[in-house]
């Protein structure tokens, strides 16, 4: 990617040529502000500190060449193929979970790899697989991707109870956020579609705050695909809140029901005319 020219001196030069605080001054006052890492991380630079924490991961994707994306959420608790073998012996409803979130995984495995295929080679960054970073279904689309020969991202998040990025995300597209709110604006900013799999609060918030900016013309539509109805059926009623007036019947239509990978890349394609790597029209921004 090309550098417009810049006739300032570089940061990391300024750096370079600055004296230690200890050389003269003993004071950290005397630090370049933006080498100072106390003074970052002071609560009046919040500010300072979202911005940082948009601009890093978009530069860095637009020096990798990600066009769009697909996203793919759902739980970091399904049992992946280690997983569901080491409690294949265990009591029968233990075992049939483990079965039925196998099932989830290795969709949402060949989802990806659909995806991936269809967007990415010779020459074309279209229709990257991003996950929050984590294990099951994140896991799942992130190794999918990066089994397609891909590029994949991963947008983790500092929590209380630390999980590691999974090791199937590009190395150079594993990023680490420490506010919700930026991590979800990087996560729709080049979204071209968002598969969602069964999940809990976290996989529940994204896929809510996600209609809810659709609903309210924040983002243009895309497809909002649900995978596994069965699941989906037992936990919201969507019809219900159409029924009593909470929603418009009309927004019943931002869903579409899936079943297997390739219906869910069917959906996609069918969506934008059967070519969704081409430029999509201007939405309003995130």
């Amino acid at each position: 990617m090309s550098r417009r020219p810049d006739t300032y001196p570089r940061a990391d030069e300024a750096v370079r040529q600055a004296r230690p605080v200890e050389e003269e001054v003993t004071h950290s006052a005397f630090r370049l502000a933006f080498h100072d890492p106390e003074f970052l991380l002071r609560p009046e630079m919040r500010g300072v500190r979202l911005m940082l924490e948009l601009m890093k991961p978009d530069r860095l994707q637009d020096e990798a060449g990600i066009g769009s994306t697909v996203v793919v959420f759902g739980s970091a608790r399904v049992a992946g193929p280690e997983r569901a073998a080491a409690v294949a012996g265990a009591d029968g409803a233990h075992a049939e979970r483990a079965r039925r979130q196998l099932a989830w995984y290795e969709e949402a495995r060949r989802f990806a790899r659909l995806v991936t295929e269809a967007g990415q080679g010779a020459g074309r960054c279209e229709l990257v697989v991003v996950t929050g970073g984590g294990p099951g279904i994140m896991e799942a689309g992130n190794r999918g991707a990066t089994e397609a020969g891909g590029k994949t991202i991963g947008l983790s998040i500092v929590l209380p109870r630390e999980q590691a990025p999974n090791r199937w995300i590009t190395p150079a597209l594993s990023f680490q956020f420490h506010y919700f709110g930026i991590r979800k604006m990087q996560f729709l900013m080049r979204a071209k579609a968002l598969a969602v799999f069964p999940g809990g609060f976290g996989t529940m918030d994204e896929l809510f705050e996600t209609l809810t900016l659709v609903q309210t013309r924040k983002i243009g539509r895309l497809p909002i695909l649900l995978f596994h109805r069965a699941f989906w059926d037992r936990v919201v009623h969507f019809e219900v809140l159409a029924e009593e007036g909470m929603i418009d019947h009309a927004d019943l239509d931002l869903i579409r029901f899936v079943e297997t990978a390739e219906e869910g890349a069917a959906a996609i394609r069918d969506f934008y005319g059967g070519d969704p790597v081409s430029p999509a029209e201007e939405s309003p921004p995130v």
